[in-house]
């Protein structure tokens, strides 16, 4: 049973940085996918970044301010220099059979297992 176990996230003021944890369990396949996305009142689901063990993915959107990393089951964003613009509700999700792609691993139609969602609201 693959469960996505979220935490962090906040008020944050702009500028400021935040980091988003989502501690993974039942992840017992050799290959996988496991992405950060994030849902704007009224937009679509944006994926955001990807990551598989070997690679890193960072949406265009985000590049130079947003890191994904893995440290054991914890799987974690980082966002710096925090912008208005980033206010959302922020979800991990997770695939199994197959790796991350730089065409693929913002399609949230792909995943097969989300969290739970963690609210980041930024402010001036």
């Amino acid at each position: 049973q693959v469960q996505l176990m979220q935490s962090g996230g906040g008020s944050v003021q702009v500028g400021k940085s935040a980091r988003l944890s989502c501690v993974t369990s039942g992840l017992m396949h050799d290959t996988y996918c496991l992405g950060w996305f994030r849902q704007a009142p009224g937009m679509e689901r944006e994926g955001v970044a990807g990551y598989d063990g070997a690679d890193t993915y960072i949406a265009d959107s985000v590049q130079g301010r947003f890191t994904i990393s893995r440290e054991r089951n914890d799987l974690g964003l980082q966002i710096n220099n925090l912008k208005v613009e980033d206010t959302a509700m922020y979800y991990c999700a997770a695939r199994l059979g197959s790796w991350c792609h730089h065409y693929d691993f913002v399609d949230s139609q792909s995943y097969s297992y989300w969290g739970q969602g963690t609210q980041v609201t930024v402010s001036s």
